[in-house]
């Protein structure tokens, strides 16, 4: 992205969005290139199981048009907030349709093996493993765990892991969990990418680099106050936005 780009604000959005699906091209190419970094952020998640990165920028930006298209401003929301779970399914519907044969023969094989040893594990035990228990039994890390988890839903094989009666720690609760908190995730780095300079500063340094309200205060050459206050206010602006 260029160094000069600016994020838009909310009503500019809505407006633009308003004269796109009014058929100006130049507006929905604002749009597009607007929210390319969210697109871009939402395909890396799929490159490790054996995706090419083009092929999901492509049908992530094909969500992302969906979601220019049926925006509508009464929803009173941030359009990132509406856009990514388009852009999502319109990714994850690749991977489950045309997306299935670029999984990997060795992917395929540890997808069949992760099946396996959580039906011996349900039978043995009478419940689904916990992710860690699974990763033990294959040898493999959690993280290592959830992309097969993911590349399991793309091949649409995890039937057996979708018990109505098991325990909420089954393994698929916690990739359903896992899967929010990816969405969570994207939208929080959006949502920091379009504050102002300084207020984005405090929420980097207090939440991600671990500072405290006075040492920020310190660096930037504030009060403690001014902080603090920044800091509820953009907190607040957050929670409102994700709820």
């Amino acid at each position: 992205m260029a160094s000069d780009y600016r994020p838009l604000k909310k009503e500019d959005t809505y407006r633009l969005i308003k004269e796109a699906q009014s058929g100006d091209e130049a507006a929905r190419e604002q749009l597009i290139e607007q929210n390319t970094g969210l697109v871009k952020n939402i395909a890396l998640k799929y490159i490790n199981i054996g995706y090419e990165f083009e092929d999901l920028l492509q049908i992530g930006f094909i969500g992302l048009l969906k979601a220019i298209d049926r925006f509508d401003s009464k929803y009173d929301v941030m359009f990132s907030t509406y856009a990514v779970p388009m852009i999502l399914g319109e990714i994850k519907r690749y991977l489950r349709d045309d997306g299935r044969v670029k999984v990997s023969r060795q992917i395929k094989q540890d997808v069949r093996n992760m099946k396996r040893i959580c039906d011996d594990f349900f039978h043995a035990n009478g419940r689904s493993p916990r992710v860690s228990e699974l990763a033990e039994k294959m040898g493999i890390n959690e993280d290592e765990l959830l992309l097969l988890m993911e590349a399991s839903d793309a091949m649409n094989i995890p039937e057996s892991l979708n018990d109505p009666d098991r325990p909420e720690t089954s393994v698929d609760d916690i990739y359903r969990e896992s899967e929010e908190k990816r969405i969570d995730i994207i939208f929080l780095k959006s949502a920091i990418g379009r504050l102002a300079e300084r207020e984005r500063q405090i929420i980097v340094l207090r939440y991600f680099k671990d500072m405290t309200q006075q040492q920020i205060a310190d660096r930037l050459g504030i009060s403690q106050v001014q902080v603090s206050r920044i800091e509820k206010k953009v907190l607040l602006n957050l929670r409102e936005e994700m709820e």
